[in-house]
């Protein structure tokens, strides 16, 4: 393995213990913001849901429970994009390794403009460029390995 594919399995390394850390933080995340009294259970109602012919009464506690889900779903997926990039060096230079970073940098990408539907503020242009970082990395992975 040349010099440049260890700095790219290391880099890939520390990308992987922050995704698994935040993976692990993110299944919490719903009660660390406090989504029970953010998103109350109790209230008027809510407009029903409507997408093309589905119809659904939504209530409040759905509302609620949709944040666990996500979050959820979230935290899966943090945490199973940090198994990966630990395990880099079986990974790099196979096409299925090239074939799945590239979705893991796409994702990052995807993270890093979603920061934006929090804000503008200071704080969260650094946190988006952090992402955005994520998937440089995911991104030098998938260019420079395997040339």
């Amino acid at each position: 393995m040349t010099t440049l594919e260890l700095l790219i399995v290391a880099a890939l390394g520390v990308v992987g213990l922050f995704s698994l850390t935040l993976g692990s933080v993110h299944f919490f995340f719903p009660k660390l913001l406090d989504f029970e009294h953010s998103i109350p259970k109790d209230g008027p109602p809510i407009q029903p849901f409507h997408l093309g012919p589905i119809r659904y009464q939504t209530q409040r506690s759905d509302v609620h429970g949709i944040g666990w889900v996500m979050n959820h779903a979230a935290s899966y997926v943090l945490v199973s994009i940090g198994v990966f990039d630990l395990a880099a060096y079986w990974w790099l230079g196979t096409t299925a390794g090239r074939l799945l970073t590239l979705w893991v940098a796409l994702w990052w990408l995807i993270r890093a403009a979603s920061q934006l539907y929090l804000g503008r503020r200071k704080g969260d242009w650094w946190i988006a460029a952090g992402f955005l970082w994520l998937a440089v990395v995911q991104g030098l992975a998938l260019v420079w390995i395997g040339r």
